[in-house]
């Protein structure tokens, strides 16, 4: 025991460690991660798109401030059908416009765009939840190592004990240089054990460090989390939960929806569009026959006639990203599906692993002490010991493992499911 204490004072003295829990892990990513934060980024980036859009809508008023010198009756004579004059002239004057109706254009456009801003906040869940995964995989998978690194250094004190003892006994010519050679053979087996296991579980808290957004390896005392509660009979509720309540669904719908608008704004194309329009001003400095202020106002309505089928072909377009969308939106219900049943399946997998794991290292533990009682009556050689030795450890390794993979499992499953809030 003090051999294995020793060491795993050594690995301690490395860095310092600091208490942490699978919420604290979990709160400090959704808090710190990049991805978390570039995905808050986007959302508020896309809520801008929606006001560009409805900009449209909206009034628009422009300052102006024009001064021209020109040669004495200059006309544009190049570039144009029409041949306006160009008078001397310093002016300046505001031009107001407003679009007076284009048929629901803008607003289907900007409901497209309030929709897609819609599917990036649910982006943005999605995200959070893929991150809070990693963090559970690699949480897990530390504690995996932390208990494995236990069993190592329990392993390595009880093959120091037996090598002592056969050293003693061979010293006194009452045990084989072979037995000695077995055991020591056995002790530096175990001594590698701890070396790879320590070696893991800096490798482990590097990974989690990373699946927290931290920007350094750093080293933990990690807290076991609470049994989860008692999976469900089968996966029929925890299908239609997923599939109410997914993000990723949620901004397929939404996306859907944006494509459905925008299709509807692309096929109003054709239609009119009718604006109005209005300026005035002053001219502190003209030539004649200028005067010394403007003001004009006017309705303009701009028809579409042909343009080659462009508007025909935006309008399809449109719909064939509309169908598109639905498609892609049934294709992820079912992958969602078929990871809610699989999911379901390898949580039930790993629960009836916990009662076989433990009722193996039960049998590995007894045929342990069995062999090491023969081994010193001497019915026994070493051989058979330490075959029992390499199983009471495997068994424990084993244990271990399948504890902290159902609890993995398990929040694989909540995770397929749509149970993190």
């Amino acid at each position: 025991m003090r051999t294995a204490l020793a060491l795993l004072l050594t690995g301690a003295s490395l860095c310092a460690q600091q208490t942490l829990t699978l919420g604290d892990a979990e709160a400090i990513a959704a808090k710190n991660h990049p991805q978390v934060s570039a995905a808050l980024l986007n959302a508020a980036a896309a809520n801008q798109v929606t006001l560009e859009t409805h900009a449209a809508a909206l009034p628009s008023l422009i300052g102006s401030v024009t001064g021209a010198s020109a040669l004495n009756n200059s006309r544009l004579s190049a570039g144009s059908l029409n041949n306006p004059v160009i008078y001397d002239r310093l002016a300046s004057g505001l031009t107001f416009s407003q679009i007076i109706t284009d048929f629901g254009r803008i607003r289907n456009l900007t409901a497209s765009a309030a929709l897609r801003a819609e599917a990036v906040a649910s982006n943005v869940q999605a995200t959070r939840e893929d991150v809070l995964l990693q963090v559970d995989r690699a949480y897990f998978a530390a504690l995996r190592s932390q208990a494995i690194l236990t069993v190592a250094g329990q392993t390595v004190d009880a093959r120091k004990l037996v090598a002592d003892q056969v050293s003693a006994l061979a010293a006194s010519k009452l045990k084989s240089g072979l037995d000695l050679s077995f055991a020591n053979v056995n002790l530096s087996e175990a001594r590698l054990l701890f070396v790879d296991a320590q070696n893991q579980l800096r490798a482990s808290f590097a990974d989690l460090a990373l699946a927290m957004g931290l920007p350094s390896q750093q080293s933990f005392t990690l807290v076991d989390p609470a049994s989860p509660p008692a999976l469900p009979a089968d996966s029929s509720a925890l299908i239609q939960q997923a599939l109410d309540t997914r993000p990723e669904l949620k901004g397929l719908r939404a996306e859907h929806e944006a494509a459905l608008r925008f299709a509807q704004a692309e096929h109003e194309l054709k239609y009119p569009t009718i604006s109005a329009l209005a300026s005035a001003g002053v001219v502190p400095a003209y030539q004649q026959p200028l005067h010394g202020r403007y003001a004009a106002a006017g309705v303009n309505v701009n028809i579409p006639i042909f343009n080659g089928r462009l508007f025909t072909a935006r309008a399809t377009e449109a719909d064939l990203r509309a169908q598109a969308a639905d498609q892609n939106l049934r294709n992820t219900a079912n992958q969602i599906t078929r990871d809610v049943q699989v999911g379901w399946l390898n949580a039930s997998n790993a629960y009836q692993r916990l009662a076989l794991t433990a009722e193996l290292l039960t049998q590995a533990t007894l045929a342990l002490d069995l062999a090491r009682t023969r081994y010193d009556l001497g019915l026994s050689s070493i051989v058979e010991l330490s075959q029992a030795q390499l199983n009471q450890t495997s068994a424990q390794i084993t244990d271990a493992s399948a504890r902290y993979d159902y609890q993995l499992q398990r929040s694989v499953l909540d995770y397929q499911a749509g149970l993190r809030r």
